[in-house]
């Protein structure tokens, strides 16, 4: 590639467990271009699960990381992109999307639950109540998702090639 990148052709945001790594690979498949999570990312660069980072350094410390990881990732990635759960919580994250095609994948508690079991391996659902921090965290961040997304997709009751293949109608984008 010459040039820097005109941005990702999609950008997933959701809440945790909604799908987004999984449908954003089946998306990139079909659209024939590159996938790239930013969680995975900060993993990467950190060597260490997010988890460990929230325990280990606290959570302003991973969102410092995860800022700096979606401006990476925005700016050089011109395929389908999956952010953290949390990243529409910075205001300059929420204008960098401004210019993509941003599709907030969205679910119930209920789907939640059998997602992902609301488990411990989720660093701000280890909690006593998991599904009432759950149901917190979606009432403070629901209007953050919708207000950067082009189009919303349920996800609750469908497969992820179900989702992806709504992403990709909602989009009006055509597989390679």
């Amino acid at each position: 590639m010459t040039g820097p990148s005109a941005g990702p052709r999609i950008v997933l945001v959701g809440p945790m467990g909604v799908g987004k790594s999984t449908v954003g690979e089946l998306l990139a498949a079909r659209l024939g271009c590159g996938f790239r999570d930013t969680d995975a990312d900060i993993v990467a660069g950190q060597g260490r699960e997010i988890s460990d980072i929230f325990i280990e350094e606290g959570e302003p410390h991973f969102r410092e990381l995860e800022r700096a990881a979606v401006r990476t990732a925005v700016a050089g990635h011109d395929g389908v992109l999956a952010l953290g759960g949390g990243a529409i919580l910075d205001a300059g994250t929420r204008e960098l999307l401004g210019a993509h095609p941003v599709v907030y994948l969205s679910m119930d508690v209920d789907e939640a639950v059998k997602r992902t079991g609301l488990n411990v391996a989720r660093p701000l659902l280890t909690v006593a109540n998991p599904r009432k921090q759950w149901r917190e965290l979606m009432e403070a961040r629901r209007h953050l998702y919708t207000d950067v997304a082009r189009v919303v997709v349920a996800t609750d009751g469908r497969t992820p090639e179900e989702v992806a293949q709504a992403v990709l109608d909602a989009l009006e984008l055509k597989e390679a």
